[in-house]
Order: C-alpha cells, then sequence, then structure tokens
C-alpha cells in the first residue's frame, strides 16, 4: 500500500459543520487544498495553500501531482465519486494513493427531501450535457433526479416535457440543500413559472404522461415515421431483426455503416446508456440527417462520420458489432469489417438485390455464419377489400468471429 497522500473530501452547504471529524482532519492537515471558491469558502479559515480549479478543470492535474507525498486535500460537492472530479483524478492517481470522505450527495438530499427511494429513480447529470440526453428516461409514472447544468436548465427541462406531451409532469427544484438558503419549490411543466433559480440546483421530476404522448419503447423496433429520413431507413421491422442479431451488450460498440437515418445505431445507443456507435455515411446530407435523429432519441452521444466505406473506417475504435447495410456487395468492405471486429464481435449484413444477396452467398461459402431471408407484407385495401402488400424480401448474413 501506497501512502494515501491525496485527501479527497465532499463537502456540502453546511461547510465544516457538516464535515465528519476525519474529513475536519484531513482538511486542517492538508498542506495544498484544491477545489471551487464555493468549497474553500465553505471550508472556512485554511492554513494551506490554496488552488481555484482552472479553466479546463483537468489543467490542475499536473499542479497537484506535483505536490505528490506531501498532504494534499481536494475539495468537492457531495460524493465526489457520484459525477464528481473522482472519477477524473482516477485517471491520473491510483485508488491506494487516495483517501475519500463523500458527504451525502445532492441525489441522496433531494430524495431525502422528497421521500423518494433512489433505486426507484433516474440519476443523471445534465450537467454539461445536452437536455435531450433525459429523453430515453422519459417513461410513464418514472421518477428522475438530474443534476441542472445552471439556473436556466429547469425551465429548458419544463418546455421540452410540454412539447413532448408530458406537461403536467412534477418538476420539484432544490436549491442549496442542506444549508440556510435552502429552498425547494415544486410546480407543473406546463405551468412553470419559477424565478430567481440558483445555478447549483437539482431537479426531481415525476413524469406524468398524457395520452398521445411519444414514449420510447423498450423494445427494438421504432415506427419509421418517427425518423427524419429520406427513404434510406432500415424498415421497422427488418430493424428490429437486424438489432436482434447484432445483440447489443452493455457499454458495446457498434459501426452502422451506409448509415442513412441512423436509426439502427440510435436504437442500438437506446438499448443500454453506456452503448456506443458511430454512423459511417458517404451523403453530407444524411449525416446531418442521423445526426439530428440521435439528438431527437436522446443519443446526443452518437459518434457520425462523413465518408466513403472502407476508406472512412480507418483509425475507428475497435468494434464489437458491425451492421452492413448499404454497399454490401463490396468485398473490400466486407473484409475490412472482418478484420476489424473483436474476437466475439458480430457482423449482420442485410442486402435487397439480387447480386448483393448472391455476393453473401458467397461470403457465406467462405467465412460460415448464417444465412437468413425475411419477408414482410402488410394488409392494405384492394377496393372495397384488403389485401397483402410484400415489401422485398431482406437476406441477412450474420457471422461471429471466432
Amino acid at each position: 500500500m501506497r501512502e494515501r497522500w491525496l485527501a479527497v473530501v465532499g463537502i456540502g452547504e453546511d461547510g465544516v459543520d457538516g464535515l465528519s471529524p476525519a474529513a475536519r482532519r484531513l482538511v486542517a492537515q492538508a498542506a495544498f487544498v484544491v477545489g471551487g471558491r464555493r468549497h474553500l469558502a465553505l471550508a472556512g479559515q485554511l492554513s494551506a495553500e490554496t488552488l481555484v480549479w482552472p479553466s479546463p478543470i483537468e489543467n490542475a492535474l499536473d499542479v497537484i501531482e506535483a505536490h505528490r507525498g506531501r498532504p494534499v486535500c481536494v475539495l468537492a460537492t457531495g460524493d465526489p465519486f457520484f459525477f464528481g472530479v473522482g472519477a477524473m483524478l482516477m485517471r491520473r492517481f491510483a485508488a491506494d494513493e487516495m483517501i475519500c470522505v463523500p458527504a451525502p450527495s445532492a441525489f441522496a438530499l433531494a430524495a431525502a427531501r422528497l421521500g423518494w427511494s433512489q433505486q426507484d429513480c433516474a440519476l443523471l447529470t445534465l450537467h454539461g450535457r445536452p437536455l435531450e440526453a433525459i429523453i430515453p428516461h422519459l417513461q410513464p409514472g418514472a421518477r428522475i433526479l438530474a443534476l441542472s447544468w445552471d439556473d436556466a436548465t429547469p425551465a429548458k427541462l419544463a418546455a421540452l416535457l410540454a412539447g413532448r406531451g408530458m406537461g403536467r409532469s412534477r418538476l420539484t427544484v432544490c436549491e442549496a440543500m442542506g444549508g440556510l438558503s435552502e429552498r425547494v419549490r415544486t410546480t407543473e411543466a406546463q405551468t412553470y413559472a419559477l424565478d430567481n433559480v440558483a445555478a447549483l440546483n437539482t431537479i426531481a421530476l415525476e413524469v406524468v404522461v398524457d395520452r398521445g404522448a411519444r414514449i420510447l419503447p423498450r423494445a427494438a423496433g421504432l415506427p419509421d415515421d418517427w425518423f427524419e429520413h429520406d427513404g434510406q431507413i432500415t424498415k421497422r421491422e427488418i430493424r428490429a431483426m437486424t438489432l436482434s442479431q447484432l445483440a447489443p451488450a452493455r457499454g458495446e460498440l457498434l459501426w452502422d455503416v451506409g448509415s442513412g437515418s441512423g436509426s439502427v445505431a440510435i436504437e442500438w445507443m437506446l438499448a443500454d446508456p453506456a452503448n456506443r456507435a458511430v454512423a459511417i455515411e458517404a451523403r453530407h446530407d444524411r449525416a446531418a440527417r442521423a445526426a439530428r435523429n440521435a439528438l431527437t432519441f436522446g443519443v446526443p452521444a452518437l459518434s457520425v462520420v462523413t465518408g466513403e466505406a472502407p476508406q472512412a473506417l480507418a483509425d475507428l475504435p475497435t468494434p464489437d458489432a458491425i451492421f452492413i447495410g448499404g454497399g454490401a456487395g463490396a468485398p473490400e468492405m466486407i473484409e475490412r469489417a472482418i478484420v476489424a471486429l473483436a474476437p466475439g464481435g458480430r457482423l449482420v449484413v442485410n442486402a435487397v438485390t439480387l447480386e448483393t444477396q448472391a455476393a453473401l452467398v458467397d461470403w457465406r461459402a467462405r467465412h460460415g455464419g448464417e444465412l437468413t431471408q425475411i419477408a414482410v407484407a402488410h394488409a392494405e385495401a384492394v377496393g372495397r377489400f384488403s389485401g397483402w402488400r410484400a415489401a422485398m424480401p431482406v437476406v441477412q448474413w450474420r457471422l461471429v468471429k471466432s
């Protein structure tokens, strides 16, 4: 065990009074204390050398490391390892160099004020992230605790909810929890009129959904008309079967080659918040459309690469799965995809034309895998009666790399 020279202490609005005896000792014994202006003020009179977090905050890491071996204390809000500076520090320093004494997190304080069980809530941060990231969590009856970016976040969230048919949802804005200036106010999204909101606030949201509101289902196969597209989209039923074959698991990365509207990549990311995807699209207008769709569906982290495959695949991180929906007959693309996959990775290729379907038969003969033909028909009016209108059949090849 190395000497634990780096202390990370969570501090709340009640300042030193809320610190445990152990936390007080770590602050008092430190030769160097780092924190935001608010944290340093809450800590009271300090005899140590101090540093206010610079911008960007990562610039402080070299300064902290220069004090290695001396007692250093980093002050943070609440629980430093819950959407706090703890993760950033861990990227530079080892766990056995640190000692952390957390204070109650903003989530814990907000849940305590409202009498909510944290295990029944979605806990997320909107700080430094697009507001749309909350969309996948907007489910009927959901309770969400979210750290705001600034004083305007609650009003922006209220407008988003009202625009999605969730105007009766209740927002509780919690400010300065645990301090003398604590304030907790509740309003419906559609009548939001709170003023003078503190920049540092936490939102507790109870989602109420009106009939007709757009709720993202948990299963794959979102309606085609929910996506902005120009016809270049993997249709709903085919998309659902494609995602089943891609088999997304938590934290995995997908390459969606010939992405079009981005529908497959978007649903891959919706399968789990930790999932990542790269949409590769040759046309600039379609690439921009995929990015807009990603924002609409609450997965703004979708990476969109504009360029022709396979050249555009160079230097991309190793994927766990690859989907090719266009240009499936190009031999160099298939070879590049198979080489790029990690062991156990899945390649799924969809083909509509006879030429590309024949190519998939050839690839299966060379590499193995599974071939499936998918035929879908919808009932449509035929005069006074109804009949089946068949879509073009799709041949799907799936390969699991050994």
